[in-house]
């Protein structure tokens, strides 16, 4: 169309001035390549340029998006962390042991009187004798008196026991205490169990021995006329200044003794055993489940991908003023050109 009208201008030159107006009203909405004039059409051209920028603005669109959705997760990440270092999850496991360090028992009989206490293996334990009357004593036992630990004042008579150790052959511990008399309307003698009859024996200072046992452990009872099953299992807990704790958990189960001594008794008999559960160790430690390290990995792909992400954002822009420069430049030139 273009070709046609400086054709015309030429060959008309009394319409010259008419023919420029039009060409100026024809150019301003045409886009013409630099080297060839009217080999395409305006509305080809325009439409592959619009097409262009729309498609760039699109993908910048989409690219900032995606960074606003890095820095989210960014932030998400760091929340997620500090969370987790403040509340750590607990973390059990098992360990099997062959023998047990032997624990101690502290019973704390009072009026009550020692009879008899044996070692038995693969929980047999024999019918008692003579019931009441003074046994073997084939325990390890140690007697102490200490102050008591929370008022300092009344004085406490303790008789440790050597516990069981051979776990694989179920050793037992069986004693028989017995009381001739009791002020009380009910009988029952207290004790306590630590996690290491050696470490007593060994001590310099077993007052404060026992006295730290007492303020650290929790302590029982078994009652009289009873034959008490103590099962006990092991629980270490590792704190987070690195120190561990022991502490026992057990299983009770009371069974009725039936006294069948000839003549009624007014004295009370007190029976009971203690065996380990099982051949676990169940050590409990807090576990922080954030691991910083994945942490820092997440966060430098987030990162490289906001400058990813920046630096085609830039680039687009780039090309947007280039190729507006470039449609300004044309445009001048078609100008030029018809003039």
């Amino acid at each position: 169309q273009l070709s046609e009208d400086v054709e015309r201008v030429s060959e008309n030159p009394t319409d010259e001035r008419d023919g420029e107006m039009e060409v100026h009203e024809d150019s301003s909405s045409v886009i013409l390549p630099d080297g060839e004039l009217g080999t395409t059409t305006p509305s080809l051209r325009f439409s592959k340029t619009c097409l262009k920028n729309v498609f760039s603005v699109i993908l910048l669109f989409m690219y900032l998006l995606l960074m606003a959705v890095a820095v989210f997760l960014v932030y998400q990440t760091i929340s997620d962390f500090r969370e987790k270092l403040k509340h750590p999850v607990m973390s059990v496991t098992y360990k099997e042991v062959s023998l047990y360090d032997a624990p101690g028992i502290a019973f704390y009989p009072g009026k009550a009187r020692l009879l008899s206490c044996k070692h038995h293996y693969y929980d047999h334990i024999p019918p008692l004798i003579n019931p009441g009357q003074p046994g073997h004593i084939e325990c390890t036992t140690q007697r102490i008196n200490y102050t008591d630990p929370f008022t300092n004042q009344t004085m406490k008579y303790a008789l440790v026991v050597q516990g069981p150790r051979d776990v694989k052959r179920k050793e037992l511990v069986f004693l028989q205490f017995h009381l001739n008399e009791t002020d009380q309307d009910f009988s029952a003698i207290d004790y306590l169990l630590f996690s290491s009859f050696q470490e007593f024996v060994n001590s310099q200072e077993k007052e404060k021995f026992m006295k730290d046992c007492e303020s650290s452990y929790s302590s029982w009872k078994f009652s009289g006329g009873f034959r008490t099953w103590v099962k006990m299992s092991l629980v270490k807990t590792k704190e987070e200044d690195g120190s561990e704790t022991v502490e026992f958990k057990q299983e009770t189960s009371v069974v009725n003794y039936i006294d069948q001594r000839t003549k009624p008794r007014s004295d009370q008999l007190f029976f009971v055993v203690f065996e380990w559960k099982d051949p676990f160790i169940q050590t409990v430690q807090d576990i922080i489940t954030a691991n910083p390290w994945n942490m820092i990995a997440l966060l430098c792909g987030i990162f490289l991908a906001l400058f990813k992400a920046a630096d085609f954002a830039k680039l687009s822009v780039k090309w947007m003023i280039k190729i507006r420069k470039r449609h300004l430049k044309r445009s001048h030139q078609v100008m030029n050109h018809i003039s």
